[in-house]
């Protein structure tokens, strides 16, 4: 049953899904296979069609929680896609991507805008600190519309943790600038399609190219030696420090992926969403399995 498994995805999030998604966040070989899979699944009532939308419950609130979202989703973006630029000026940042539930057409009160920032090579922690220190001194630590928790350089563009969870957020990224570095950031990460064979690909032709204001390529010009070298390591290593000392509770294989430090990586995840997901993912494979006797692969985080 190869169509349930996005449908159990989302229903984490409380996302009932079209027909048309599901397929698109399935492995189905065909739209024909997805109906007919529905078709048995509905049945069963495994699920449930609420208008246009599919969902492990029967519970019409959750459409109007949906239609909601998307609306609010709309209303917002071209200010998130703002930001986005804004941050694209700053130093040593080659491609800004919006991601998260907004990047999937969802926003309410309680979001924020996410990013997925690319840096160049041998300055991620320069361009992350001075994000944070915008962030600290100008918007007061608020996270709400300048959540900068996701940095790689442009030297190392394969993410490495290589499941569900991250496919789906890689095919849902809303580029913004820097075509090229995303573009590369793409032929890195074909993997995905092991995941999601049936996803569109993500269009670039509106990808914009940001240009540095005179502050940034001074920057820039002042810190491409060793001084800037000697920086990003120190940047890194005070970052790294800060971080064991306040999330020292989580255990050292999860820190090592939640709060990733490396020359090349920076994650800022201290709730490690990813593996709270796939978690709750196979609980849910269990649970089918158990009540109707499907057997679903599980998932790694």
């Amino acid at each position: 049953m190869k169509s349930l498994k996005p449908i159990l995805y989302f229903s984490i999030f409380k996302y009932p899904l079209t027909k048309e998604e599901i397929f698109e966040f399935s492995d189905c070989a065909s739209i024909f296979e997805l109906e007919q899979e529905l078709t048995v699944l509905l049945k069963k009532e495994v699920i449930f069609k609420i208008h246009d939308y599919y969902s492990i419950t029967n519970n019409p609130e959750l459409i109007t929680r949906r239609t909601k979202g998307n609306t609010m989703a709309k209303e917002i973006l071209p200010k998130a896609k703002k930001v986005a630029k804004f941050i694209g000026k700053f130093p040593y940042v080659e491609s800004v991507s919006l991601s998260g539930a907004l990047a999937k057409g969802y926003y309410d009160e309680d979001g924020d805008f996410d990013f997925f920032i690319i840096t160049k090579p041998n300055r991620l922690w320069v361009a992350r600190t001075l994000l944070i220190l915008y962030k600290k001194i100008f918007l007061l630590n608020s996270k709400k519309y300048f959540c900068v928790n996701y940095f790689i350089t442009s030297s190392q563009l394969q993410i490495v943790e290589k499941n569900r969870f991250t496919a789906s957020e890689i095919v849902t990224l809303i580029p913004v600038s820097g075509r090229d570095t995303f573009v590369a950031f793409l032929k890195e990460n074909t993997w995905v399609k092991t995941y999601l064979p049936n996803k569109k690909s993500i269009n670039t032709s509106s990808i914009i190219e940001v240009n540095k204001n005179l502050g940034s390529k001074s920057m820039q010009l002042i810190l491409n030696n060793n001084i800037g070298s000697s920086l990003d390591r120190l940047f890194q290593k005070i970052t790294l420090k800060k971080w064991s000392a306040k999330f020292g509770h989580l255990k050292k294989e999860e820190f090592d992926i939640a709060m990733k430090s490396t020359k090349n990586i920076s994650k800022h995840h201290p709730q490690n969403f990813q593996k709270k997901v796939i978690d709750l993912l196979n609980e849910n494979y269990e649970k089918v399995k158990i009540k109707y006797n499907i057997e679903l692969p599980l998932e790694h985080a």
